[in-house]
């Protein structure tokens, strides 16, 4: 078994699964998902938990997490978001939505918390719990202890979007942009060469906005690219809790 941990200073081998296939044809392609079963909200719709999947296509155990995350699409009650990392594109295949962005922003989270290293598939809930992505059960689990209800309110209207006042402290709004719709891709090389992952919800599009001390206040939507859908998110430091998180 082969896994691959990021350090600070380097990259080493030692999180995923090696896997190898026959290629597949290259290509990716986009399609509307599927009809599947309605799943039930266990939590609060007015104040969803934030999802966040690191993974990558060059990780052969990533896909069971992406199967896991996916089924989280049509809760009314989370906001699954799957964040493409880049430190696996050096083994064989690049993940086509990697961006060192998401790569930054897991290892912001390990800095917060006191861990040395990242991994694939981590999923962070809430900017509070770490857990396998794989690991289903467990992160019902932590989608279900870390409903935060006390947190300001976000509200869009007019290209702005407010977010309302509550304690003071010094977070960070971010607007996060994602595609809602299922997208399989192709992957001919590396860990995963051959098989067809589909994704749902990945991000696009992160932009910090402002800054948020405690007082009501109103910060400009960047401009939405087609199709994607919008999430915003008041995260307290850099790599700390989410406070509050809306769909707009």
């Amino acid at each position: 078994m082969r896994i691959l941990l990021a350090t600070s200073t380097a990259l080493l081998l030692a999180a995923c699964s090696g896997a190898t296939a026959s290629p597949a044809p290259s290509g990716e392609g986009a399609s509307v998902a599927a009809a599947q079963p309605a799943v039930a909200s266990v939590g609060d719709p007015a104040h969803p938990v934030v999802v966040e999947l690191y993974q990558s296509q060059g990780c052969s155990s990533c896909p069971p997490a992406d199967r896991v995350v996916n089924k989280l699409a049509d809760r009314a009650d989370v906001i699954p978001l799957s964040f493409a990392v880049t430190y696996w594109d050096n083994l064989g295949w690049k993940d086509v939505f990697g961006s060192p962005a998401y790569t930054a922003r897991q290892w912001d989270y390990a800095h917060f918390a006191g861990r040395a290293q990242v991994a694939t598939p981590q999923v962070i809930v809430n900017g509070r719990d770490a857990v396998l992505g794989s690991r289903e059960g467990e992160l019902n689990a932590a989608i279900a202890r870390n409903v935060v209800k006390t947190g300001p309110t976000i509200t869009a209207a007019g290209g702005k979007v407010t977010v309302g006042s509550g304690k003071a402290t010094n977070a960070t709004v971010w607007v996060v942009r994602y595609d809602p719709r299922t997208i399989d891709v192709a992957i001919q090389a590396g860990e995963n060469g051959g098989r067809t992952i589909p994704h749902r919800n990945i991000v696009k599009q992160l932009v910090n906005v402002g800054q948020w001390s405690g007082k009501a206040a109103s910060f400009a939507l960047p401009a939405a690219p087609a199709g994607l859908k919008t999430a915003v998110l008041v995260q307290n430091g850099k790599g700390g809790p989410i406070l509050s998180a809306a769909k707009i």
